[in-house]
């Protein structure tokens, strides 16, 4: 059976999401429905909330979970009254920082510096756009400004690998596909030789890659298991030869495949709020 599970936030609500869903990962055998209940900044919004949990819980006869990350007391005095299971994802946090800094957290509802918060989106935006500008080679003439270049065959993850960091971590990526042109020279494509400390290499197995170019391209020789296999072998090979470092996309979701490209090129982003 489903069980249906509660972000409460009096923000976004990726925090409750992305710290809920990492606790529940855990519980390979249960299946989980997510609703992500964002700005709950109001006792109102409050009780609006109670209201669609406790129809959940009547409806299911199953006990919702609730992950919240609220910080005001009132409206989690009004959440705790709903019929849910509550994990208040701050308190344990908040209460060990209290013991170590000495002070009473302040308790504001959504607070962010605004002039960090303000640097921060500009930033993430920027590098949206220039992910957007320079994907799938678009812009060869302003790789002197990405942080890191993913390169890979065509269909590999690139394109969501680039927008995801640069929504999420404010990193400016460019990526560039390799044609089988490039593969049959058996060297770096000419655009990408003085950047080779920025490349970082994508890859997927054969068979899956053949079904995801099938979506786009049915029947063609582009999808055809063969050719596929040819691609991805090339393209390791390239990526051995010049030492790139690479990762298989086959089974790991775009946080992963982002995550170690932060870590294994010792990228900074900004995480979003």
């Amino acid at each position: 059976m489903t069980r249906t599970v509660f972000f409460i936030s009096d923000s976004t609500g990726i925090t409750a999401e992305t710290l809920g869903s990492s606790l529940l990962s855990q519980f390979e055998q249960q299946k989980f429905e997510h609703v992500i209940v964002p700005y709950v900044d109001s006792i109102e919004k409050a009780q609006a909330a109670v209201e669609k949990i406790d129809r959940v819980a009547k409806e299911s006869g199953e006990q919702p979970i609730i992950f919240d990350t609220l910080v005001n007391a009132d409206i989690r005095a009004v959440i705790a009254t709903s019929s849910g299971f509550i994990i208040d994802v701050l308190a344990h946090f908040l209460g060990q920082l209290e013991t170590a800094l000495g002070q009473k957290p302040s308790s504001t509802v959504g607070r962010v510096k605004n002039a960090d918060r303000d640097a921060r989106y500009k930033n993430r935006i920027d590098a949206v756009n220039f992910a957007l500008d320079n994907d799938d080679g678009a812009r060869i003439n302003r790789y002197d400004q990405a942080q890191v270049i993913l390169i890979g065959v065509s269909r590999s993850g690139k394109t969501p690998t680039c927008l995801y960091l640069a929504l999420q971590t404010g990193v400016f990526v460019a990526n560039y596909p390799l044609t089988e042109e490039d593969l049959e020279e058996r060297r770096l494509p000419r655009p990408l030789a003085e950047y080779r400390d920025r490349l970082y290499g994508l890859t997927i197995e054969p068979e899956r890659l053949s079904a995801i170019r099938s979506e786009r391209r049915p029947n063609s020789p582009y999808a055809s298991l063969r050719r596929c296999e040819d691609e991805v072998r090339d393209a390791e090979a390239l990526f051995s030869r010049f030492g790139i470092p690479y990762i298989d996309t086959t089974h790991a979701s775009v946080e992963e495949i982002a995550t170690r490209i932060l870590v294994e090129t010792g990228l900074r982003g900004q995480r979003s709020q």
